[in-house]
């Protein structure tokens, strides 16, 4: 990587950063993907809904798309940390990598994703992905006509429980307490044969990654073979927040038109949006917003031109950055 000044940085190395860096590198963008190898599917063994790579491993999809990109060599990897972004001089950014080497770039794209975050619920971390799950129609059909469970309280555990039945009708919602159902969801939960379950959850039960059965205070085993939850998901970066781009009051960064943000020159793509949380549907995001980030630049390309102006002129670099930038050995 001899770059230090890139057309792009991708922030995020999942199928939104990726998608990204395939279209911006077939516009000959010089551009760098900074991964920091968190991906929200780290627990998965498939990945579902992807058209010509359903049921493929998450970690070979990535690898996959790695591969293929390598033949953009205008294309490049950190494989870290970016630790700092802001805002540099003739509308750069200015990127700072966790080996204290600084980069920068016109453009932005946000792909950092968001992680799960698991209830507090006994053993979960071992079914975590194999036999616990968070999106149905990422793992709803493996589990068609079969009994599961739903983790939840209130509207969140309504709206999976609801969800659900479009896979299977043995459905039973666990709240670990009172659930704080409206009167009107309990009796349409009931109408649809799902129980409703407000004792304390003392254990989920199982072997080798296989939920067998949910456990109760008291005593009670209700056997299932997965569970559902619902919770609110984490922005795994607060860049864009630092940057000043606006954020919802549900946490996920505002955009328009292809994926752009509230602040000119940074775009996002991926789960950070928050909108429809599936793998191809981030990666068309990645492309919208690759399209938007080379329209941009394709813009100010021509126009700097058309005024007599034939290369953007970079931000001053100084001694101290400049060491930072030479290569590690």
């Amino acid at each position: 990587m001899s770059h230090d000044r890139w057309d792009t940085i991708i922030i995020g190395g999942g199928p939104a950063g990726l998608s990204a860096a395939l279209v911006l590198g077939r516009c000959c963008r010089k551009v760098l993907v900074c991964d920091a190898g968190t991906p929200r599917n780290w627990a998965a063994h498939q990945m579902h809904g992807f058209l010509t790579r359903d049921g493929i491993p998450p970690a070979e999809f990535r690898a996959v798309s790695r591969e293929q990109l390598k033949r953009y060599d205008n294309v490049h990897f950190w494989e870290g940390e970016v630790t700092d972004v802001a805002h540099a001089p003739n509308h750069f950014f200015r990127v700072t990598l966790d080996n204290g080497r600084v980069e920068h770039a016109r453009k932005l794209l946000i792909a950092t994703g968001v992680r799960d975050q698991l209830p507090a619920l006994p053993r979960i971390e071992e079914f975590w992905g194999t036999s616990v799950h968070q999106c149905p129609y990422c793992d709803g059909w493996e589990l068609r006509d079969a009994p599961v469970a739903v983790y939840g309280k209130r509207s969140h555990g309504f709206e999976m429980a609801r969800a659900l039945t479009a896979w299977t009708s043995d459905i039973a919602l666990c709240s670990d307490g009172a659930s704080g159902l409206k009167a009107r969801e309990r009796e349409q939960l009931q109408r649809n044969g799902i129980e409703v379950i407000e004792d304390r959850i003392t254990e989920l039960a199982g072997q080798n990654g296989q939920l067998e059965a949910v456990m109760f205070k008291g005593g009670r085993r209700l056997a299932r073979r997965a569970l559902f939850f619902d919770t609110p998901c984490i922005v795994q970066s607060q860049i864009a927040k630092k940057l000043g781009c606006q954020i919802t009051k549900g946490g996920a960064i505002r955009c328009g038109r292809y994926e752009a943000t509230s602040v000119p020159g940074v775009f996002v793509a991926g789960n950070v949006i928050k909108d429809v949380q599936l793998a191809i549907v981030a990666a068309a995001e990645g492309t919208r917003a690759a399209f938007g980030i080379n329209r941009s630049l394709t813009r100010e390309d021509f126009e700097l031109r058309a005024t007599g102006v034939q290369h953007v002129e970079h931000p001053p670099v100084d001694d101290r950055e400049a060491a930072r930038r030479r290569p590690q050995s």
